[in-house]
């Protein structure tokens, strides 16, 4: 049961994030600027992959050419089936990785007031523009190529009968929540002068409340446009996440405003 409290407490920290968020319209708008030029390109990016996904099914499915019509038809829909799922869980990871690559500044300013919310951080690293360009960019290859060398067996076990279409998508879920996470909490752990293998141990500590934020984060990216208008409250909750792991108090500590 405490494992279960743990993850119905991450999974809150997003709507932290949101409350916070929406009582400061200005970093409400600092936050989308970024993630809806990234959601533009994605959007193009999702309209061309429905629309040759029969022709990729199809390709993904060779081995079948010579089976009798039906079967080759359910293997091409399975096939089509994880396809799409694949995309979805590369392309939430991507997603969030060029957004926060491109709103770095942003994202670092909306985190940074949240931080001072609730204590701030006295023992600050500053890191600069550039070199914190740098660090993002090798963190997010890094869990973009572990995303894809978990996405290929899911792939695999998604052409798979039930288990394929019912097990195996709450599998990658979790997983692309456990990566949200920790893409997410980069900004809060850079200003502690802390890396990826430092943000793995401390949330890997903490892992029921990790997985409840990331997948609560994942839940509503999978909304049309939900990973747009909810990226400014997921980086808030990052914050508080990563906070909260650390041991950080996540209680307001001052009445000056966001």
């Amino acid at each position: 049961m405490s494992a279960v409290r743990e993850f119905v407490t991450g999974a809150g920290l997003l709507g932290r994030g949101l409350g916070l968020i929406l009582r400061s319209p200005r970093l409400l708008l600092l936050g989308l600027i970024p993630a809806v030029l990234s959601g533009i390109l994605y959007i193009v990016l999702l309209v061309l992959l429905v629309r040759f996904l029969p022709d990729l099914s199809e390709d993904a499915t060779w081995f079948a050419d010579g089976w009798a019509g039906w079967l080759r038809d359910v293997v091409q829909v399975f096939a089509g089936a994880g396809i799409l799922g694949l995309s979805v869980l590369l392309g939430i990871l991507t997603f969030t990785a060029v957004t926060l690559l491109i709103g770095d500044p942003f994202y670092e300013t909306i985190s940074g007031r949240i931080e001072n919310r609730f204590g701030g951080v006295p023992d600050e690293v500053e890191v600069g523009l550039l070199e914190s360009l740098r660090r993002s960019l090798a963190d997010s290859l890094r869990l973009i190529g572990i995303g894809v060398l978990v996405a290929i067996p899911l792939f695999l076990l998604g052409l798979l009968p039930v288990i394929g279409q019912t097990v195996i998508p709450v599998i990658g879920g979790a997983i692309g929540g456990w990566l949200l996470a920790l893409e997410l909490t980069g900004v809060p752990f850079q200003r502690r002068g802390q890396r990826l293998r430092h943000r793995r141990a401390v949330l890997g500590a903490s892992k029921p409340l990790t997985l409840g934020f990331g997948a609560a984060v994942f839940a509503v990216f999978l909304i049309p446009l939900g990973a747009v208008l909810f990226m400014p409250a997921a980086i808030a909750g990052a914050t508080l996440l990563a906070r909260r792991s650390l041991g950080k108090p996540i209680t307001i500590t001052t009445t000056a405003s966001l």
